[in-house]
């Protein structure tokens, strides 16, 4: 086997090959963390390598093989952490200047879940957006992470570069977080699959300010690998006091238990308000009539909700991080100006103003429930937008401002404050050969039900042969 391969094999395959002893997970650790140290200088989209965890883990998983040992979930499975995320031990910078160097002494629970099912970690990935604060991969202190579609263009964030690893072929499961879209996003702009999980279903510690809008997910080549990781990392835990009660369901043993035949699905171009590029809603226009041959029941439809977000989130987004403007005094010219502006807006909201919009949100997160009640499914486009120059933080054709990302990806947020599971399914290419994706919104608690409509349209539209152009 070329062991450049190695980094594109998914979970199930790579598990019969270990069966098979045609492969080991130490020589698959060597195999990827080569290939990561082979095409990072293209892409950006590793913070830091972790080889000594990665090859400690992978003996441990070798001898369960060889031992002929029941192997766990994820017996010996390439995993990458994004920096968000705690990581014992191993230096997490939270993208920015001002916790830069921290090490934290524990892991987050969604990561030693992926550990303890026999995951593998190579390393942390880019959050290339300070605290995850914009779309854009670029932060001050990574800077650049590169779409691998095309060299200095935005692959998205907060989980750039998750999103990125899962395309390069840095192996099969990459850790993501989304608190407006920073799953979705780099779903969509590097032409990978992401899945947002129903909040709570995986637990999130420390439990974010963003009034439960954050959630924890996979980033991915496969739906049947975002299925198995989301497996490994959900169900309850007392650190989060969100988290569902419920034990996580074997996913990817069911994802072709169920036909699109008869599903009710609601098709929305702009939720009654988004500017959407001719492009992107060609192509997501095309993925919708693939459900209709599948048997579905589309509907297009213009939620009368829709337009009551884009104030709410332009007051709710900088108010998640209107805590950081202690920090300014001492690091302001080290961070992003567009951070800096933003959480200046945000010191001027009143705690009256913030509870009377609170109110105007949770009616509006009522509208999306009852709204979905009448469907199986919601699709979108998944982003406004194809990738643009990354930095920059709109696309040159679009209004410019110095803080408001949010005019291009008016699709992502509504779904984190509902607490809906929602995933970015790469549906096609721009005639530049750009990567687009199509969003799929389920009801609350159907993460089962999203899962499986984003099989049946990979199934019928295949997409994890492609490979960009900065991986080879």
């Amino acid at each position: 086997m070329d062991f450049d391969e190695i980094g594109y094999l998914g979970v199930g395959e790579l598990h019969a090959l270990y069966r098979a002893r045609k492969l080991s997970p130490v020589e698959v650790a060597r195999a990827v963390l080569a290939r990561i140290e082979r095409i990072e200088p293209n892409v950006n989209a590793m913070m830091r390598l972790t080889p000594d965890h990665a090859l400690e883990a992978a003996r441990r998983s070798e001898a369960v093989y060889m031992q002929c040992d029941t192997p766990r979930l994820l017996e010996g499975i390439p995993v990458t952490i994004k920096d968000l995320q705690h990581t014992k031990g191993v230096q997490t910078d939270f993208s920015t200047v001002i916790m830069q160097g921290t090490i934290p002494d524990v892991d987050a629970p969604c990561v030693s879940r992926l550990l303890s099912a026999g995951g593998m970690m190579m390393g942390k990935t880019t959050s290339a957006a300070e605290w995850g604060w914009k779309g854009v991969s670029q932060a001050p202190i990574s800077g650049i992470t590169h779409n691998p579609w095309g060299k200095g263009l935005n692959a998205g964030a907060s989980s750039s570069g998750a999103g990125v690893a899962a395309a390069c072929g840095y192996g099969p499961l990459h850790q993501g977080g989304d608190g407006a879209g920073s799953i979705r996003m780099p779903a969509h702009f590097s032409g990978v699959y992401g899945l947002k999980p129903t909040h709570g279903r995986v637990p999130n510690w420390p439990v974010s300010n963003n009034d439960n809008a954050t959630h924890m997910g996979p980033l991915t080549r496969s739906v049947e690998d975002a299925a198995l990781m989301t497996q490994a990392m959900a169900g309850p835990h007392p650190w989060d006091f969100t988290s569902l009660e419920a034990p996580p369901q074997d996913y990817a043993s069911q994802l072709k238990a169920a036909s699109m035949k008869g599903k009710r699905i609601a098709w929305s171009r702009d939720l009654g308000h988004a500017r959407v590029d001719p492009e992107i809603a060609e192509a997501a226009e095309a993925a919708v009539k693939v459900f209709e041959e599948m048997g579905a029941i589309v509907e297009e439809v213009t939620p009368a909700w829709g337009p009551l977000g884009p104030e709410l989130a332009r007051f709710f987004w900088p108010a998640t991080f209107s805590s950081r403007i202690e920090s300014l005094a001492e690091f302001e010219s080290g961070m992003d100006p567009g951070f800096v502006a933003m959480i200046k807006y945000a010191s001027t909201f009143t705690a009256p103003q913030f509870m009377q919009m609170r109110a105007r949100r949770f009616a509006y997160i009522q509208q999306i429930h009852e709204f979905m009640e009448g469907y199986d499914f919601l699709l979108t486009p998944a982003v406004s937008v194809a990738a643009f120059p990354a930095d920059k933080l709109q696309p040159a054709h679009w209004p410019q401002h110095e803080w408001d990302w949010l005019m291009w990806a008016e699709f992502s947020y509504p779904f984190n404050w509902s607490g809906s599971p929602a995933a970015s399914v790469p549906c096609g290419f721009t005639p530049a050969g750009l990567p687009v994706g199509l969003q799929i919104v389920g009801r609350r608690f159907d993460d089962l039900g999203v899962l499986q409509a984003s099989a049946a349209f990979e199934e019928a539209r295949p997409w994890a042969q492609k490979r960009p152009p900065l991986a080879q």
